[in-house]
């Protein structure tokens, strides 16, 4: 009950017993706490330089400062050096701040494409820009399972920036619900108060920083090959108007798959285009997120529903009954 002031278990228990008891000494207070004589030794040396105990005036020892005084002047103290620590990292924070303007942008003012040539580099930027961050973070995340590297590397700055009452909206493709592991982070990252949405097919990867900066990889289909740092009103707000046309059509995290009027989810409805387009199973399954074999199944499922023996036939019958 005491820990906040210093006072661990055993010496809160031996400084109530000098309360009730003043009289009884070492051995009758290690023999009521079922404790060796050593330790009620260190739990008197510790609430003496808690100023908690005094040598009683008639030279008896030791006695129990009431507490009423001992335990408020303890509390006085704490609180001086509570506001002494406020004080420091305020100091801190202002420091930080003057550092992070002095080094963190080492862009030129005219220069809107700053390159990030490794993983590395990216995290450490993410990082940078999550604990800098005033308003919101957007992001998509293109794939259906996230690394669990990644995943740790996103916990603690994401965590530190909602602590702030930073907002932050990520849209999944509908396949991250088949990844246990990204299935965590999004759970971890929605009970912090993250908000999260699906959507069955997404363009790219992309992180938005208060509408004002914007990291998308140099190579599409390898994230782990670096980003590009994009600045400027003329390149940001494309992207944002990207991010919001998405969210609005997305499905919220938590909710299962919606279902059209033609009985169709967006992953099928997505595929069935893709398909269209003239893509094939692997390359549709890679867009979506999807598994060869899951890709196949879904397929297999529509041809069923469709009523059709062929991937033409499907086709031509997806056209006639408005599926695409």
């Amino acid at each position: 009950m005491l820990h906040a002031l210093g006072l661990n278990e055993l010496t809160e228990s031996v400084y109530r017993i000098l309360l009730a008891e003043p009289d009884w000494g070492v051995e009758r207070i290690a023999a009521d706490l079922h404790l060796p004589e050593a330790q009620v030794r260190e739990a008197l040396d510790e609430l003496l330089e808690l100023t908690l105990l005094r040598p009683a005036g008639d030279s008896r020892g030791l006695r129990a400062v009431s507490p009423e005084v001992g335990l408020t002047r303890l509390l006085a103290r704490n609180q001086n050096q509570l506001l002494f620590r406020q004080q420091q990292l305020e100091s801190a924070r202002s420091a930080i701040a003057a550092l992070s303007a002095e080094f963190i942008d080492r862009r030129p003012d005219d220069e809107m494409v700053v390159r990030l040539d490794s993983l590395e580099a990216v995290r450490d930027r993410l990082e940078e820009l999550a604990a800098t961050a005033t308003q919101e973070c957007l992001s998509l995340m293109r794939g259906g399972a996230v690394r669990p590297d990644s995943i740790q590397a996103g916990k603690h700055p994401n965590q530190l920036a909602l602590e702030r009452g930073v907002v932050i909206r990520s849209i999944f493709q509908d396949s991250f619900r088949n990844d246990p592991d990204t299935l965590r982070y999004a759970r971890w990252l929605a009970d912090l108060g993250g908000l999260t949405r699906t959507v069955p097919l997404l363009p790219m990867r992309l992180v938005i920083v208060d509408r004002s900066i914007a990291l998308v990889p140099t190579d599409p289909s390898d994230g782990r090959r670096g980003a590009l740092e994009l600045h400027g009103a003329a390149l940001i707000q494309p992207l944002c108007a990207l991010f919001d046309e998405l969210w609005r059509s997305g499905a919220d995290f938590g909710l299962p798959a919606v279902r059209d009027d033609r009985d169709l989810t967006g992953s099928e409805r997505a595929l069935l285009q893709l398909l269209g387009e003239g893509h094939t199973d692997e390359s549709a399954g890679r867009k979506l997120g999807l598994s060869l074999r899951t890709v196949r199944r879904m397929m297999q499922d529509l041809m069923n529903r469709l009523g059709a023996d062929s991937r033409f036939q499907a086709g031509a019958q997806a056209v006639r009954k408005d599926w695409l």
